[in-house]
């Protein structure tokens, strides 16, 4: 039957509990935004967070203030303006406002942002004495981070190393230094019984990623080994689950690109990169990617609960926003988990280019509970984007087939840039009211 083969798309997962967690236990990130105080000059940032980058792995008081909500109005003119412009250029009128969404009466139709806010991430980030506080770092990166300071921000971004400048070298030093440790400790037990189906399992798993460029190099598939075992033998909870292998790839290709001057992120060679560098890189691809998954383990225990509890809250919202279809994919017996299961797993990341990707992620580090909160609006917005084609299937495989397959192989940032504002527009609707999922 249909329902069965639409079962094989699920991921499966590995049900051996894994031993080997350090005893040293890790705090999830908070769920819960808290506010900070915020702060007007650098010398008073610096004064207020002397300390707390090396207190502890994740209850930084940094972090606390990452999760303080974006400036509304200046995330707002962006969606808009993004999507205006996007109407202009199909010669279509204006997208209809969100409801309760207000747009500023505007005398004339407004340009497109300027390239300064790049300057000014550039400026930021680069200068070797200057910080720029969470809550600036975080506007100035919403809308995309430049190619040449993406490394260093993304690092900032996720928490991994710590605003002050003077303190990042040390901490990196320490980093890397306790990632290569836990190599050394853990790596050598892969063949043993009690491993040996977790090491397998990624062993399978990795010559499936894509881009096959990139994953076919040996050097890589070692790299991306190593950082995967030891992830899941330091998260005994949930393990090494398909769908995770998935998530080293973005920091992994952002990172090596600052010592590459490849144009498309898919042919990225490592062969001319020097080992120690391809060391280093891969300590920071494992923390960085350690730092996200804190925000989203609950996807990956037993029985993954944070996706199905996501995939129902994607089915309700996508009620709310478009009933036609919603009732249409209920109408031909399309549930929502037979392809956004794999949306919520992978972050959508085998439904577009792992450029369109990277500039997705750009926007997820900026936002508070990006990977875990805001991306279920990315999701409805991304449904919502092929509703013409959606409505127009009237075949259950075919529907299904289309939704497992959608065509997103020539999308570039412009696209992202649309999706982005789609799903803010509806997080600015729906977040701060969660009765309005349902009916």
């Amino acid at each position: 039957m249909a329902s069965d083969g639409a079962r094989k798309q699920f991921w499966k997962r590995s049900n051996t509990k894994l031993p080997g967690s350090l005893p040293k236990s890790t705090a999830k990130m908070p769920t819960t935004p808290v506010k900070a105080k915020r702060v007007s000059t650098f010398q008073e940032f610096e004064s207020n967070t002397s300390d707390a980058w090396d207190a502890g792995e994740d209850d930084d008081e940094l972090l606390a203030m990452a999760a303080e909500s974006l400036n509304t109005e200046v995330v707002m003119e962006t969606a808009h303006r993004v999507l205006r412009n996007h109407s202009r250029r199909q010669g279509r009128p204006a997208l209809q406002e969100a409801p309760g969404l207000q747009q500023k009466p505007r005398t004339e139709a407004e340009p497109p942002s300027p390239p300064s806010g790049d300057l000014r991430l550039v400026k930021s980030v680069s200068e070797s004495h200057t910080c720029c506080p969470a809550e600036e770092l975080r506007k100035l990166s919403w809308s995309g981070i430049p190619k040449p300071v993406r490394p260093m921000t993304w690092k900032l971004l996720s928490g991994y190393l710590p605003a002050n400048v003077d303190r990042r070298p040390a901490t990196l030093q320490r980093k890397q230094k306790e990632y290569f440790a836990f190599i050394e400790h853990y790596y050598h037990s892969r063949n043993d019984e009690v491993h040996q189906d977790t090491y397998r399992q990624i062993h399978i798993d990795i010559p499936r990623m894509s881009p096959e460029a990139l994953i076919l190099q040996p050097k890589v598939t070692e790299i991306f080994e190593r950082i995967l075992f030891i992830w899941a033998i330091r998260h005994p909870a949930s393990g090494y689950v398909q769908g995770i292998n998935d998530l080293v790839t973005p920091f992994f290709v952002v990172f090596i690109c600052e010592y590459l001057e490849a144009e498309e992120v898919d042919a990225v060679d490592v062969s001319g990169v020097p080992a120690e560098v391809l060391c280093n890189i891969e300590a920071d691809t494992y923390w960085c990617m350690s730092k996200l998954l804190d925000g989203i383990q609950d996807n990956y225990t037993f029985a993954q609960p944070g996706i199905q509890m996501k995939v129902k809250m994607l089915e309700e919202l996508v009620s709310r926003i478009d009933e036609p279809v919603h009732r249409h994919l209920d109408q031909h017996e399309v549930t929502y988990l037979q392809f956004a299961f794999r949306w919520m797993n992978n972050l959508l990341m085998r439904e577009v280019p792992l450029r369109c990707t990277i500039r997705l992620w750009d926007t997820y580090q900026s936002e508070p509970e990006g990977f875990s909160h805001f991306h279920l609006y990315v999701c409805a917005a991304f449904l919502v984007r092929w509703r013409k084609e959606i409505l127009e299937e009237r075949d259950f495989q075919e529907l299904l087939l289309f939704l497992q397959n959608l065509p997103t192989a020539h999308w570039d940032d412009e696209d992202i840039s649309l999706l982005l504002a789609e799903a803010y527009r509806l997080k600015f609707a729906f977040a701060d009211a969660p009765n309005h999922y349902k009916k």
